[in-house]
């Protein structure tokens, strides 16, 4: 059972990440490819993100995917754009990859699959 959470904590992070990467491909391409980049990278999140769903419950999944699409939006800000990311910026991803730990901690009702 904690290896089908662990898939399901895989598939939030990389949900999480298309997002950002939609995100990131709307500012940084041009035109057609930009809206063609978007459409797949969201196609790709929602297939990640209602997988993750299966193991995991619709909190966890949601705030994992949020808190990685946060950070990985940031940090591809930072990196590729040169956006600034003052200390408020960490201090929120901070407190919000906080409370994705403790909600993973959490005694949420498991999921079972039926047989």
């Amino acid at each position: 059972m904690e290896s089908e959470r662990k898939k399901g904590y895989a598939w939030a992070i990389l949900a999480g990440l298309n997002a950002a990467f939609s995100a990131v491909s709307a500012k940084y391409f041009s035109s057609l490819l930009k809206y063609a980049l978007v459409v797949i990278f969201n196609v790709i999140m929602w297939g990640c993100y209602v997988n993750s769903m299966k193991s995991l419950s619709s909190l966890q999944a949601t705030v994992t995917n949020f808190a990685t699409n946060f950070l990985a939006s940031g940090s591809s800000g930072f990196f590729l754009f040169g956006e600034a990311l003052p200390f408020k910026w960490f201090s929120g991803a901070m407190l919000i990859v906080i409370g994705v730990i403790v909600l993973s901690k959490s005694s949420i009702e498991k999921k079972t699959h039926p047989s």
